[in-house]
């Protein structure tokens, strides 16, 4: 699993953190390895692991189902030096350096387990997508969208070896099955193959501690699919009972440290797999019947474009060229922004100003705007990726003043903020526009919008990473689900009516 960490650390941890960030590398503890050995190991000979990495599941192996043969590959020859100098692997293991995405074993197998490498799609090389389009194409018939990472791969590559009545456990993130690529994802596995089970992790419970995101084991055998599966949530860490459950077949549910559901495939994937069962998961309204959403500004380069009270009197760049502006999800610390709240953040030294010159021709600028320009063109930042789209260059992304805010993505929960000092986002936040201009109309939605059940549903909608943090994309936010009964108890006529079912 692929660590992420957002407070300032020293230069070794550091580069510690990019190794592994390149590599996807994080260890998978033994309870929760010798757990899923035990699903795969029933009626196979050979356990095969695509990232054997330090050899976690082969150490379960051995505990869990000793003189079994196993067969691991991986791509990186440093760590199988490790493995083998701490003496993890015997004469029953057979090891290979090997890439399973570019060059895969040609045989089948009937058990496969892994933690496969968490490496994200702007990590990896333009090769390797290629070979991403063709695996997803030969196995699904068309191809994901492109900010699906390695481990999906991972997770096709191997199911498209799995022998017939073959069995496969992987642990995976819960955007396996919470990213905009999920459901060709999942229609195309759900359709193929039998879900046996999903088991989710409380927080306390995490098999990867100060990794920020949530780890979801999947169990997929080759046969027919099923109407049903069982879904498991682990409440402890160690869990025993996560052991007995996954290797009895998942027939028991009766364990302290386990919430066990029997689901329906069609509701689990409907909800999501790494959701909680929900019954009524039709919804009559979404947040879009209500309000449309747009991401924040995206500056290019904040340092330029994003100034501090202080930095644009030094500049003695007039106050007509900015736009009152915030940028981060904790410098609105409340549920509204209003102008103290912009004076308290000028009072800190935090940028509030969004550089803005944008419908003034060149030759109309005033000489301390041109000469910021030149500065910054000569720095380089017209080559900027995103910059570098625009013409001028530093011409800004234009957005209306939003009536709310969603912070999306932070140590502290996703909420709705109301706008109250007229300002413009930056990307840590989207704008949220309510489709009548109406102020008691406003006023209802604001009220619903804040309504714990409305927050409890994001959830639904939204990516979720460790320690309770949830990110929802703009088109993610438009599907929220808001409750029936608060719109009609605050009265709300939404600008379309129909029957969403929750996807």
């Amino acid at each position: 699993m692929k660590k992420v960490i957002h407070q300032k650390l020293p230069n070794k941890q550091w580069n510690e953190r990019e190794k592994l960030r390149d590599k996807g590398q994080f260890w998978t503890p033994d309870w929760v390895a010798e757990a899923m050995v035990a699903y795969v190991s029933h009626d196979a000979d050979l356990i095969f692991d695509p990232g054997v990495g330090m050899g976690a599941f082969y150490t379960a192996l051995k505990k869990v189902t000793p003189r079994r043969m196993f067969f691991g590959i991986d791509i990186d020859p440093e760590v199988i030096s490790q493995a083998k100098e701490k003496g993890i692997f015997d004469r029953n293991a057979q090891l290979e350096m090997r890439d399973f995405i570019l060059n895969p074993p040609q045989k089948l197998f009937k058990a496969i387990v892994a933690n496969p490498p968490y490496i994200r799609h702007h990590r990896l090389s333009q090769e390797q997508k290629d070979q991403f389009r063709k695996i997803s194409l030969l196995n699904i018939g068309d191809t994901l969208d492109g900010r699906a990472g390695l481990h999906i791969y991972f997770l096709i590559q191997a199911l498209s070896l799995l022998d017939k009545s073959g069995r496969l456990a992987f642990i995976m993130p819960a955007d396996t099955c919470e990213g905009v690529f999920s459901k060709k994802l999942w229609n195309w596995i759900s359709k193929k193959f039998c879900i046996d089970g999903v088991i989710t992790f409380d927080q306390k419970a995490t098999p990867f501690p100060g990794v920020d995101t949530n780890a979801v084991i999947f169990l997929i055998r080759n046969a027919r699919p099923q109407e049903k599966l069982k879904w498991g949530r682990c409440l402890e860490p160690q869990s025993r009972g996560l052991f007995e459950f996954l290797k009895n077949d998942l027939l028991d549910d009766n364990f302290d440290d386990l919430e066990i559901y029997n689901r329906s495939l069609e509701e689990a994937l409907s909800v999501g797999l790494s959701r909680k069962p929900l019954e009524d998961h039709h919804f009559e309204f979404t947040l879009a019947d209500f309000a449309r959403v747009m991401r924040g500004i995206a500056t290019g380069a904040n340092e330029f474009f994003f100034l501090t009270k202080e930095q644009a009197k030094n500049l003695q760049i007039p106050e007509k060229f900015f736009l009152p502006a915030i940028g981060r999800t904790r410098d609105a610390e409340e549920s509204f922004i209003t102008e103290e709240t912009i004076k308290r953040l000028e009072e800190k030294g935090r940028p509030t100003l969004l550089f803005f010159p944008n419908g003034v021709k060149w030759e109309d600028l005033p000489e301390s705007v041109k000469s910021y320009i030149q500065e910054g063109e000569k720095s380089g930042l017209a080559k900027r990726a995103l910059i570098s789209t625009r013409q001028p260059w530093y011409k800004m992304e234009v957005r209306e003043v939003p009536m709310f805010l969603f912070a999306y993505l932070g140590r502290r929960n996703a909420r709705f903020i109301k706008n109250e000092a007229g300002i413009v986002p930056l990307t840590g936040f989207l704008c949220v526009y309510p489709r009548s201009n109406d102020k008691e109309f406003i006023e209802k939605l604001w009220q619903v919008l804040q309504h714990p059940s409305t927050i409890s549903n994001l959830q639904l909608v939204g990516k979720s990473y460790g320690s309770g943090a949830i990110k929802v994309e703009p088109r993610s936010l438009e599907k929220l689900p808001i409750n029936s009964t608060l719109v009609k108890e605050f009265d709300l006529h939404p600008a379309k009516r129909e029957l969403t079912l929750f996807a």
